[in-house]
C-alpha cells in the first residue's frame, strides 16, 4: 500500500451501472471507455445495458407506462443477479437528492466504510425509470433538474464517480 492512500480506501468496491439502451454515438463511447480506464485503479466497474423500447414521438400515457414497465422488467431481471449483501441501489432520477461533487464523494466514501461493497447505479431510458424500479432503490440522486440524454448521463455519472475517488484520495483534479 503506498503512503498516499487513506485507510478508508476499499480496493474491492464494485460499481455497476445498469442502464437502458446502447450508446450509439462514437464520442460518447470514447468518453465511457476513457472513464472505464481511469476508474480501473479505484474500483471494479461494470456496465450492464438492457434493451430499450422504441418510443413513439407523441407517446400516450398508456404507451409510456407500457414502455416503462417493459424496460423496468428488464432492469429487474438484471438486478436479481446483481443484488446481494453489501449492495446499494442508487437510482438516477430528476426528483432525487441533489448534491455537489464533494458531498457525492463523501457519500461514496461513507458507503465504502460502512459495509457497502457493491454500488449499483440505475439509469433509465428516454422516459426515465419505472415506479417499481424507483421504489426498489435505496436512494435516488439527481445531477440536475435539467434533462439530459441517457447516453450523456452515463458519461456524466462516470466522470462524477471518477472525480469522487480523486477527492477521496486528495488527488488533484480540475475544478
Amino acid at each position: 500500500m503506498d503512503g498516499h492512500r487513506r485507510i478508508w480506501y476499499n480496493p474491492v468496491m464494485k460499481i455497476t451501472i445498469v442502464c437502458v439502451g446502447k450508446i450509439k454515438e462514437k464520442f460518447y463511447r470514447d468518453a465511457v471507455a476513457e472513464y472505464e480506464k481511469r476508474l480501473g485503479r479505484y474500483c471494479g466497474l461494470s456496465i450492464v445495458e438492457v434493451t430499450d423500447e422504441r418510443t413513439p414521438e407523441c407517446a400516450s400515457a398508456a404507451e409510456t407506462a407500457q414502455i416503462l414497465e417493459k424496460e423496468g422488467a428488464r432492469i429487474h431481471a438484471r438486478l436479481e443477479k446483481l443484488r446481494g449483501e453489501g449492495c446499494r441501489l442508487i437510482a438516477l432520477a430528476i426528483d432525487g437528492q441533489e448534491m455537489d461533487s464533494v458531498a457525492f464523494s463523501g457519500r461514496l466514501e461513507h458507503m465504502s466504510v460502512s459495509g457497502t461493497s457493491h454500488i449499483v447505479f440505475l439509469i433509465g431510458g428516454s422516459l426515465g425509470l419505472s415506479e417499481e424500479i424507483l421504489s426498489m432503490a435505496d436512494q435516488k440522486i439527481s445531477f440536475s433538474r435539467m434533462t439530459f440524454p441517457h447516453q450523456l448521463m452515463r458519461v456524466i455519472l462516470l466522470e462524477q464517480v471518477y472525480r469522487a475517488y480523486r477527492i477521496m484520495r486528495n488527488e488533484p483534479y480540475h475544478k
